[in-house]
Protein backbone atom coordinates (compact mmCIF):
# COMPACT_ATOMS: atom_id res chain seq x y z
CA UNK A 1 0.00 0.00 0.00
CA UNK A 2 0.51 3.47 -0.68
CA UNK A 3 0.90 7.28 0.44
CA UNK A 4 -0.87 9.96 -1.11
CA UNK A 5 1.94 10.54 -3.38
CA UNK A 6 0.61 6.78 -4.98
CA UNK A 7 -1.89 8.72 -7.75
CA UNK A 8 1.25 11.17 -9.39
CA UNK A 9 3.32 8.36 -9.13
CA UNK A 10 1.32 6.05 -11.43
CA UNK A 11 0.88 8.28 -14.08
CA UNK A 12 4.83 9.67 -14.38
CA UNK A 13 5.82 5.45 -13.82
CA UNK A 14 3.54 4.65 -16.48
CA UNK A 15 5.10 7.45 -18.89
CA UNK A 16 8.53 6.36 -17.48
CA UNK A 17 8.05 2.94 -19.10
CA UNK A 18 7.27 4.02 -22.67
CA UNK A 19 9.88 6.86 -22.87
CA UNK A 20 12.25 3.86 -21.80
CA UNK A 21 10.47 1.63 -24.17
CA UNK A 22 10.32 3.71 -26.73
CA UNK A 23 12.01 2.31 -30.02
CA UNK A 24 15.02 3.79 -32.02
CA UNK A 25 13.87 3.58 -35.07
CA UNK A 26 10.40 5.39 -34.30
CA UNK A 27 12.93 8.36 -32.29
CA UNK A 28 14.53 8.85 -35.42
CA UNK A 29 11.11 8.96 -37.32
CA UNK A 30 9.40 11.12 -34.42
CA UNK A 31 11.10 12.66 -31.35
CA UNK A 32 8.70 13.09 -29.22
CA UNK A 33 8.39 13.98 -25.18
CA UNK A 34 6.44 11.81 -22.54
CA UNK A 35 4.69 14.09 -20.82
CA UNK A 36 1.77 14.45 -17.77
CA UNK A 37 -0.68 16.38 -18.86
CA UNK A 38 -2.61 18.79 -16.12
CA UNK A 39 -5.88 19.95 -16.76
CA UNK A 40 -4.27 23.31 -17.24
CA UNK A 41 -2.04 22.32 -19.86
CA UNK A 42 -5.07 22.61 -21.66
CA UNK A 43 -5.49 26.10 -21.28
CA UNK A 44 -1.96 27.32 -21.52
CA UNK A 45 -0.83 29.79 -24.04
CA UNK A 46 2.07 27.30 -25.37
CA UNK A 47 0.54 24.66 -27.72
CA UNK A 48 1.59 21.11 -26.71
CA UNK A 49 3.58 20.13 -29.22
CA UNK A 50 5.35 16.39 -30.16
CA UNK A 51 4.18 14.91 -27.54
CA UNK A 52 3.11 11.39 -25.79
CA UNK A 53 0.65 13.13 -23.10
CA UNK A 54 -1.21 11.22 -19.95
CA UNK A 55 -4.12 12.86 -18.98
CA UNK A 56 -5.84 11.76 -15.61
CA UNK A 57 -9.20 12.67 -15.87
CA UNK A 58 -10.95 11.27 -12.84
CA UNK A 59 -10.03 9.12 -10.24
CA UNK A 60 -13.13 7.03 -8.40
CA UNK A 61 -12.98 4.43 -5.32
CA UNK A 62 -12.60 0.63 -6.34
CA UNK A 63 -16.06 -0.69 -6.03
CA UNK A 64 -14.80 -4.21 -6.01
CA UNK A 65 -11.95 -3.48 -3.14
CA UNK A 66 -13.76 -1.15 -1.46
CA UNK A 67 -14.40 -3.16 2.44
CA UNK A 68 -11.35 -5.47 1.34
CA UNK A 69 -9.50 -5.76 4.66
CA UNK A 70 -5.45 -5.67 4.66
CA UNK A 71 -4.17 -8.90 3.81
CA UNK A 72 -2.96 -11.11 6.81
CA UNK A 73 -4.34 -8.65 9.36
CA UNK A 74 -6.55 -9.36 12.01
CA UNK A 75 -7.06 -5.98 13.49
CA UNK A 76 -9.85 -3.44 13.58
CA UNK A 77 -7.19 -1.47 10.99
CA UNK A 78 -9.61 0.40 8.63
CA UNK A 79 -9.21 -1.52 4.98
CA UNK A 80 -6.84 0.84 2.25
CA UNK A 81 -8.60 2.90 0.06
CA UNK A 82 -8.46 1.43 -3.41
CA UNK A 83 -8.51 3.80 -6.34
CA UNK A 84 -9.19 3.08 -10.30
CA UNK A 85 -7.37 6.04 -12.29
CA UNK A 86 -8.50 6.80 -15.23
CA UNK A 87 -6.36 8.32 -17.93
CA UNK A 88 -6.41 9.90 -21.47
CA UNK A 89 -3.42 8.71 -23.70
CA UNK A 90 -3.15 11.57 -26.10
CA UNK A 91 -0.49 11.34 -29.27
CA UNK A 92 -0.05 15.40 -29.78
CA UNK A 93 1.71 15.71 -32.88
CA UNK A 94 0.32 17.44 -36.02
CA UNK A 95 0.77 14.82 -38.85
CA UNK A 96 -1.33 11.95 -39.32
CA UNK A 97 1.52 9.16 -39.83
CA UNK A 98 2.90 10.02 -36.65
CA UNK A 99 -0.49 10.17 -34.76
CA UNK A 100 -1.18 6.84 -35.81
CA UNK A 101 2.44 5.20 -35.08
CA UNK A 102 2.99 6.44 -31.70
CA UNK A 103 -0.70 5.78 -30.19
CA UNK A 104 -0.04 2.48 -31.89
CA UNK A 105 2.73 1.98 -30.67
CA UNK A 106 1.87 2.64 -26.91
CA UNK A 107 -1.36 0.84 -27.16
CA UNK A 108 1.01 -2.10 -28.30
CA UNK A 109 3.18 -1.71 -25.22
CA UNK A 110 0.64 -1.18 -22.59
CA UNK A 111 -1.15 -4.65 -23.83
CA UNK A 112 2.57 -6.57 -24.11
CA UNK A 113 3.04 -4.90 -20.15
CA UNK A 114 -0.44 -4.21 -18.25
CA UNK A 115 1.09 -4.25 -14.59
CA UNK A 116 3.29 -1.75 -12.93
CA UNK A 117 5.01 -3.34 -10.22
CA UNK A 118 7.38 -2.40 -7.37
CA UNK A 119 10.49 -2.51 -9.76
CA UNK A 120 8.71 0.01 -12.01
CA UNK A 121 6.62 2.07 -9.77
CA UNK A 122 8.24 5.23 -9.06
CA UNK A 123 9.79 5.32 -5.40
CA UNK A 124 8.08 8.28 -4.06
CA UNK A 125 4.30 6.60 -2.88
CA UNK A 126 6.35 4.10 -0.71
CA UNK A 127 4.86 1.39 -2.78
CA UNK A 128 5.20 -2.05 -0.94
CA UNK A 129 6.91 -5.20 -2.34
CA UNK A 130 3.14 -6.72 -3.09
CA UNK A 131 2.10 -3.59 -4.94
CA UNK A 132 1.04 -4.08 -8.48
CA UNK A 133 -1.13 -1.58 -10.83
CA UNK A 134 -2.84 -3.10 -13.73
CA UNK A 135 -3.04 -0.58 -16.72
CA UNK A 136 -6.20 -1.77 -19.10
CA UNK A 137 -8.13 -0.26 -21.90
CA UNK A 138 -11.38 1.40 -20.41
CA UNK A 139 -14.65 1.37 -22.59
CA UNK A 140 -15.71 4.62 -23.00
CA UNK A 141 -18.72 5.32 -25.95
CA UNK A 142 -18.08 7.85 -28.00
CA UNK A 143 -20.87 10.60 -26.27
CA UNK A 144 -18.49 9.57 -22.84
CA UNK A 145 -15.71 10.74 -24.52
CA UNK A 146 -16.83 13.81 -26.53
CA UNK A 147 -18.30 14.79 -22.89
CA UNK A 148 -14.44 15.11 -22.13
CA UNK A 149 -13.39 16.75 -24.23
CA UNK A 150 -15.91 19.19 -24.74
CA UNK A 151 -15.22 20.42 -20.92
CA UNK A 152 -11.54 20.73 -21.85
CA UNK A 153 -10.30 24.01 -24.30
CA UNK A 154 -8.86 23.04 -27.48
CA UNK A 155 -10.52 20.71 -29.93
CA UNK A 156 -11.05 17.05 -29.89
CA UNK A 157 -7.41 15.19 -30.50
CA UNK A 158 -7.12 11.22 -31.08
CA UNK A 159 -7.10 9.45 -27.51
CA UNK A 160 -7.13 6.28 -26.19
CA UNK A 161 -8.48 5.42 -22.36
CA UNK A 162 -7.37 3.45 -19.49
CA UNK A 163 -7.84 2.85 -16.54
CA UNK A 164 -5.16 2.14 -13.79
CA UNK A 165 -6.67 -0.68 -11.21
CA UNK A 166 -6.06 -1.47 -7.73
CA UNK A 167 -4.18 1.55 -6.68
CA UNK A 168 -4.33 1.00 -2.79
CA UNK A 169 -3.54 4.09 -0.55
CA UNK A 170 -2.78 3.19 2.73
CA UNK A 171 -5.12 4.78 5.53
CA UNK A 172 -3.48 5.78 8.86
CA UNK A 173 -5.07 4.12 11.68
CA UNK A 174 -6.11 6.48 14.56
CA UNK A 175 -4.47 6.46 18.25
CA UNK A 176 -6.48 4.88 20.71
CA UNK A 177 -7.87 6.95 22.75
CA UNK A 178 -7.29 7.31 26.75
CA UNK A 179 -9.53 4.39 28.82
CA UNK A 180 -12.86 6.01 30.49
CA UNK A 181 -11.94 5.85 34.17
CA UNK A 182 -15.35 7.65 35.18
CA UNK A 183 -18.66 9.05 34.13
CA UNK A 184 -20.84 11.81 35.72
CA UNK A 185 -24.00 12.44 34.64
CA UNK A 186 -26.02 15.55 36.37
CA UNK A 187 -29.27 14.40 37.71
CA UNK A 188 -32.09 16.58 38.44
CA UNK A 189 -35.27 18.04 37.33
CA UNK A 190 -36.21 19.84 34.20
CA UNK A 191 -38.25 22.51 34.51
CA UNK A 192 -40.19 24.08 31.60
CA UNK A 193 -41.64 27.34 31.68
CA UNK A 194 -44.73 28.42 30.23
Amino acid sequence: MANYRAIHSVGSSLLLFLQNSYPEELRDEHDIAFTLLSSASFTAETPIAATLGLYLYRVTVNEHLRNTPRPNDSSDARPPLSLDLHYLLIPWVDEALAEHQVLAWAMRELYQHPLLDVATLSPEAGWSAADMVQVIPAELSTEDLMRIWDALEPSYRLSVSYIARMVRLDVATPEPGRPVVAVRHGHGVLEVTP
